[in-house]
């Protein structure tokens, strides 16, 4: 009973400091605002995760302290320490603990993605091109028109973003959506996003890309379909020959899904 009353103590101060922990951190809206169909998911997963990482800290803080506390030398003891032969319940405990952590954070992870990339029947295709240190856009569907800087979408309808570095690697992210995406030359990548919130947000490059990096933005604008309809019909410019190559280029590379609409 007296060997259990340590054990019993450290995993009340385990749950404790991961309570407090965790409703501290959890008090903060780390992402801000959501506007897509995704945003709470990943906010969920998120959550989970802050959690799972407060365990996690507390248990290795608690287990610290303790060891500090037990086997600490008493003054003027200058002896070695006693041998240590292992101990094969702790090194399987901490063994197994870690692989179950990581292999329900990658399952919880797969299905998140899963759900938020699951294709719509009438889904809208925009073509991105990013360079330095510039966004621009183009509407496949809309007779290829382009949009320098300005990036239109109708709200409640899934957009499937066909991303086509011309230079290095950038990463598009609009926090509010908060799926982010690397665009890597020579390839074709793709970020699924539904927008849910008619408003005015901005494209951020997340990607180290060079010395003007951190002004490589845009805007990005969510608005009901027929002012959508309106604005796209509005663009005079095709995409430049140039980007237009890098599409089919990129695409021969990495082929587009079938399911990739339009209209």
């Amino acid at each position: 009973m007296y060997g259990r009353l340590p054990i019993v103590k450290m995993l009340a101060a385990i749950v404790a400091l991961t309570a407090a922990i965790s409703a501290v951190m959890l008090s903060i809206n780390w992402d801000g605002q959501e506007a897509s169909t995704a945003a709470s998911k990943i906010d969920d997963l998120l959550n989970v995760m802050i959690v799972i990482s407060s365990f996690v800290f507390s248990l290795v803080v608690v287990a610290l302290f303790y060891a500090l506390w037990k086997f600490k030398a008493k003054p003027g003891d200058e002896s070695d320490g006693e041998p240590i032969h292992g101990n094969t319940r702790l090194e399987i405990a901490w063994t197994l603990i870690p692989t179950i952590i990581v292999l329900f954070g990658g399952g919880y992870s797969w299905k998140v993605l899963d759900e938020i990339e699951k294709p719509a029947k009438n889904p809208l295709t925009v073509d991105v091109f990013s360079q330095q240190y510039a966004w621009s856009f183009g509407y496949p569907g809309k007779g290829n028109v382009w949009s320098q800087g300005e990036l239109h979408v109708p709200v409640n309808r899934q957009i499937q973003f066909k991303m086509h570095a011309q230079d290095v690697i950038h990463s598009f992210w609009v926090p509010e959506w908060r799926i982010k995406k690397d665009n890597v030359p020579g390839i074709t990548t793709t970020a699924i996003v539904t927008p849910d919130k008619v408003g005015t947000y901005q494209l951020v490059c997340t990607e180290l890309c060079g010395f003007g990096h951190a002004t490589m933005r845009a805007k990005v604008v969510v608005e009901p379909p027929g002012q959508f309809q309106k604005w796209v019909a509005g663009l005079k410019e095709k995409v430049p020959q140039p980007l237009a190559e890098s599409v089919v280029q990129d695409t021969e590379t990495n082929p587009a899904p079938l399911s990739a609409g339009g209209a």
